[in-house]
Order: structure tokens, then C-alpha cells, then sequence
């Protein structure tokens, strides 16, 4: 016999699926709002009930929901595409297309989620989606990196993609040429940086370790013979 707990996140995703497929076009014009998400749990038929079992917090959860959905779009994209003999910068430039082309037709949805996202009550989700993004764009490229690099190529991307997200959403025309084109800047931008990083590294691989220096400085060099 299947325990209810076993189903529960299955359910919960079938759930918020099916609202959000009514709330993409309410949210458009009225914003995502309280209100807004009770006119999709009603439009789509959902028991009102099970819609706040799927989403306690309401339209925010549902923006998280399709977030995550879009970043699932972009992972299958990626991975259907041959990226491996790509240059690295046009690899990152693929996959963050993929990630911004996976709002699709929903721009205007996506403008107000952003507006949402702003508020003091989203400001960590905010983040931890644009991460999130970006950690997909990582992962699917076949990053492996797990010390200083993981959090770093992160954090780099999450400010490329941010800013281009905005152009992206502020142009209107559907073939994107301004973002793309600032897109191409900003990655052009880390790659000079990265290359400058591994540069200084090349060259003070045979130099002693400052930190081991300082350290001995402010502690020592141990006792006098």
C-alpha cells in the first residue's frame, strides 16, 4: 500500500502545474498578488484547499514553481544540443539563451514576477533563483568544480544573467538583438577576467604563499635558537 506522504510531492507538483497554467495569464495583467492566485486556483479548477497545501505562500511559491519548471526547459534544451566541441564562452552564451528563451511568450508574466521578487518578503528566494538559474547553466555545461571556482563561477553568472534578464524583458523585439548583444559583452567581460585570474596565477605559482607569510608575521616564525 502507498503512503500519502510518498505521493504528497508528486501531487503538489501536479497541483501547482496546473494553476500555474492559469496564473501565467492573470498574473500578466493583474500582477502576481494574493489575488491573482485565488482567481487561478479558481480558474483552473484546483480545490482551494489542496492549492494551499501546494503553495503556502501563495503566488510566491508559484513564481518558485515556475522558475524551477523554466530551469528544467532550459537543462533539457542544453543537454539536446552538441555543446561539447563549443568554445567555453559560447557554451555559457548557449545556455543562458536557453535559460531566458524558456519564458517563451510569458514576458509579461515574467516582468511582474520580477517586480514580485523585489519585495522584502522575496528577497532570499530572489536570490536563491538567479543562483539556482545559473547553477543549472553550470551543471549542464559539465562544470565539476567543487571548491573556491564552484561559488565563484556562480556568483559571476548570476550577475551576467540578472542584468541581461532585464534587457531581455525590456526589448520588444521577439529576435532580441540589444540583449543578445549585451549578453555577448558581458560574457566577453568574464572571460578577460578569468583569463587575467589564471594569468596571475601562472605567474606567482613559484612565489611563496603570502597568507603563510603574514600568518608567520602576526603569530611569529617560532622560537629563537
Amino acid at each position: 500500500m502507498t503512503r500519502s506522504s510518498d505521493t504528497a510531492p508528486d501531487l503538489h507538483h501536479i497541483t501547482r502545474d496546473a494553476i500555474l497554467q492559469s496564473a501565467l495569464g492573470i498574473a500578466a495583467f493583474d500582477g502576481w498578488t494574493a489575488d491573482s492566485f485565488a482567481a487561478a486556483v479558481k480558474e483552473s479548477g484546483v480545490d482551494a484547499g489542496l492549492a494551499h497545501l501546494a503553495c503556502p505562500r501563495e503566488e510566491l511559491d508559484l513564481i518558485i514553481h515556475w522558475s524551477n519548471q523554466m530551469d528544467a526547459e532550459a537543462e533539457k534544451a542544453i543537454l539536446d544540443k552538441d555543446i561539447a566541441d563549443m568554445k567555453v564562452r559560447d557554451r555559457v552564451t548557449f545556455c543562458v539563451l536557453a535559460r531566458l528563451e524558456a519564458i517563451g511568450s510569458n514576458e509579461e508574466a515574467a516582468r511582474r514576477a520580477r517586480a514580485r521578487l523585489l519585495l522584502p518578503d522575496a528577497v532570499i528566494e530572489s536570490a536563491s533563483l538567479v543562483w539556482n538559474s545559473c547553477d543549472t547553466v553550470w551543471r549542464a555545461i559539465g562544470d565539476q568544480s567543487t571548491d573556491f571556482n564552484f561559488y565563484s563561477k556562480r556568483a559571476i553568472l548570476s550577475g551576467v544573467y540578472g542584468s541581461t534578464l532585464s534587457v531581455w524583458l525590456g526589448e520588444s523585439d521577439p529576435e532580441k538583438p540589444r540583449a543578445r548583444e549585451f549578453l555577448d559583452h558581458r560574457i566577453e567581460n568574464v572571460m578577460q577576467f578569468e583569463k587575467a585570474k589564471w594569468q596571475f596565477r601562472k605567474a606567482t605559482a613559484n612565489l611563496p604563499d603570502l597568507g603563510s607569510i603574514l600568518g608567520k608575521m602576526r603569530y611569529g616564525f617560532g622560537p629563537r635558537v
